[in-house]
């Protein structure tokens, strides 16, 4: 695509080489090979604000973890996505309960900047939390961007989340000032959640305000002790934006990992590591330009909504939605995708699947030529969800399965403009990302499955643990398995074309009679089975070695007989290996999925061998934990 901006980037970073850089290969290896150039030129190009950058190099250069990037560089994330003052829309929003909002530039500007004002009125600086229990809202950004303008840290997750499951993450963190929403809804229904607001506040003992923001009532009651949003607005009118520029690794997130094997860590991320990252992947590898409209399905409890929000420092008009992705059915968000002309449209692995599942033809039935690239992550997408697109959903598009994670706010492997999408592959590993396959041994390797690693630092690696001093748990993490190298937690695969699979998570892996098998394999078969909605593999320890048990969910009314589980079995024979096919198939009446929609099989995994489950507050659905205790079936 000679449009596309990865074409003017790569004529830029040719003179910067001096050396010739012709495609995508050649491009991604200079930058790796030159991060001190590549990163500068990603600032330059994509116009960050700041003071700087001056050199790229800082202590520790090389060291992972450790390396300190841009040293003398001081930055504002906020400044940066909040550059245009004017009357087209920055914010378009709609929640499954009918309301429709939409935020001009300047109005925009205007919301950030009273808030701000709050925010120093109330006594909060550089440094201090600022913590969120909030739906995809237009207050949730205007609230977070406000944080970053004055130099708090923010955090946030969706106000699904049970008391305790909130005060898990936010108790570690301390927050100086709290916002929670009134309620929310999801799949036709309503939930009021202020007295389980109050009880996340009576837990808080560090918040000094707490602020109600209304979401469900246009001016719901007012809970002791809280602030109402409205209200703090109504006495900063008039206030001027101002932005407290900041070095460059000054964190500006918090997120937390799922929790489901013990309580969840806490993940600092750095204002210029997370701007520079984002504004890479998004102005290059997506593609993504100024006026387009960009949606991606997310709550604001899981790092894509970190990343949608930075799609304003592209100039881009973000489409935030709130509730059900196929609430009254399959097509609702496509309708509105039609209708708002969204250019870039992303949503998890899973909805693509369910909206296949339900049979339903988003292209038949919508305008979608305003789409030019389609986004996925959350899961390994199906090589079957790839032709389902292509067919059914945008054949136009390009299709970009994207795969990194909350513990770097960002991609590892995600799409590419310049590269053919082949069906069932990830196109590319990011520019300025080392990214590679190790075997156990700790050696790179190509056409078969292993570890997926970075080499080599990157500044949007996490500034570490918050409450971890001394690193330890930080350097547990991701640098054990192979010292001074990122190892991800991903089973992976370079294949023939430089793009990558996702075989699914390495602490879910398979390992029946020593050889090791990811679950993705598995539920690529099963899932093509028309009665199967969903799937979930893991290994059960038996007789001295492990055996592979694989649970459905079935459409409604099915059930699971001989014939059924011998489908299962021969389609997983005949396309993966006879080591795939399952000892055991079980039914079950639903699957436990974390908050952001991941299948959790490491959880199921200690249920079925009667080990508790530490954190069920980090699941949407807990109670399904209770269907896989004690199985008659898997008893003999």
């Amino acid at each position: 695509m000679t449009a596309a901006s990865m074409t003017a980037f790569m004529r830029r970073a040719e003179a910067e080489a001096g050396t010739p850089v012709r495609d995508y290969a050649a491009l991604h290896r200079w930058s790796v090979e030159a991060p001190e150039k590549f990163w500068p030129l990603v600032w330059s190009f994509c116009g960050v604000v700041g003071d700087g950058p001056g050199p790229a190099r800082g202590e520790h250069w090389g060291e992972m973890p450790g390396t300190r990037w841009f040293p003398q560089a001081r930055l504002n994330f906020a400044e940066n996505l909040l550059r245009r003052r004017d009357t087209t829309p920055a914010l378009l929003f709609r929640g499954e309960h009918g309301v429709e909002r939409s935020l001009t530039w300047a109005e925009l500007q205007d919301a950030v900047a009273r808030f701000a004002a709050a925010l120093r009125a109330a006594g909060v600086g550089a440094g201090d939390r600022v913590a969120a229990v909030l739906p995809n809202a237009p207050e949730t950004v205007v609230a977070a961007l406000a944080a970053a303008s004055v130099g708090a840290i923010w955090s946030s997750c969706s106000p699904d989340f049970g008391a305790s499951g909130v005060l898990d993450r936010f108790g570690q963190i301390a927050p100086k000032l709290l916002l929670v929403a009134d309620g929310y809804a999801y799949g036709g229904k309503r939930f009021d959640v202020r007295e389980r607001a109050e009880e996340v506040l009576a837990g808080l003992p560090s918040v000094e305000r707490c602020v109600l923001v209304p979401y469900l009532e246009e001016r719901p009651a007012l809970p002791a002790r809280m602030l109402a949003w409205d209200s703090l607005h109504e006495r900063h009118v008039g206030a001027s934006l101002e932005f407290e520029r900041l070095p460059f690794d000054h964190p500006l997130y918090i997120l937390f990992s799922s929790g489901t094997t013990g309580a969840p860590k806490c993940i600092v991320h750095g204002a210029g590591g997370t701007l520079l990252q984002h504004l890479k992947e998004q102005r290059l590898h997506v593609d993504l330009r100024a006026g387009d409209r960009f949606f991606y399905f997310t709550t604001c409890g899981w790092m894509m909504w970190n990343w949608l929000v930075s799609g304003l420092a592209s100039d881009a008009t973000l489409c935030l939605y709130d509730g059900s992705p196929m609430y009254p059915d399959a097509l609702e968000l496509f309708h509105w995708a039609a209708r708002e002309r969204i250019a870039v449209f992303g949503a998890s692995a899973k909805f693509y699947d369910g909206v296949a599942k339900a049979g339903a033809e988003p292209a038949r039935d919508a305008d979608l030529s305003g789409i030019r690239s389609l986004l996925s992550t959350g899961s390994p997408l199906a090589p079957e969800s790839f032709d389902f697109v292509y067919r059914k959903v945008a054949p136009h598009a390009q299709l970009a399965s994207i795969s990194g994670g909350t513990d770097i706010v960002s991609c590892f492997v995600l799409g590419c403009p310049l590269l053919p999408v082949w069906r069932g592959e990830i196109q590319a590993r990011g520019l300025g990302m080392a990214v590679d396959v190790f075997d156990e041994g700790g050696s790179p390797v190509r056409g078969q499955k292993g570890e997926l690693v970075c080499t080599a630092p990157f500044p949007s690696m996490p500034q570490g643990f918050w409450n971890d001093p001394d690193g330890s748990r930080y350097r547990a993490a991701y640098f054990e398995r192979f010292p001074g190298i990122w190892c991800h937690g991903d089973f992976a695969e370079i294949t023939p074309h430089d793009g990558i699979v996702i075989h699914g998570r390495s602490d879910a892996v398979l390992n029946p009679g020593g050889v090791r098998i990811g679950t993705a394999e598995i539920y690529r078969q099963v899932e093509q089975e028309e009665l199967v909605l969903e799937s979930l593999a893991i290994g059960q320890e038996w007789q001295g070695d492990v055996r592979v048990v694989l649970f459905v969910r079935l459409r409604e009314g099915a059930a699971l007989d001989d014939g059924l589980r011998s489908r299962i079995a021969q389609r997983i024979r005949a396309n993966a290996t006879p080591r795939h096919v399952p000892a055991r198939i079980v039914q079950v009446a639903d699957i436990p999925r974390t908050r952001s929609g991941k299948i959790v099989e490491l959880a199921v995994r200690d249920v079925v061998h009667g080990r508790p489950v530490k954190n069920r507050e980090a699941l949407a659905n807990p109670e399904a934990l209770a269907l896989f205790a004690d199985l008659a079936e898997l008893a003999s």
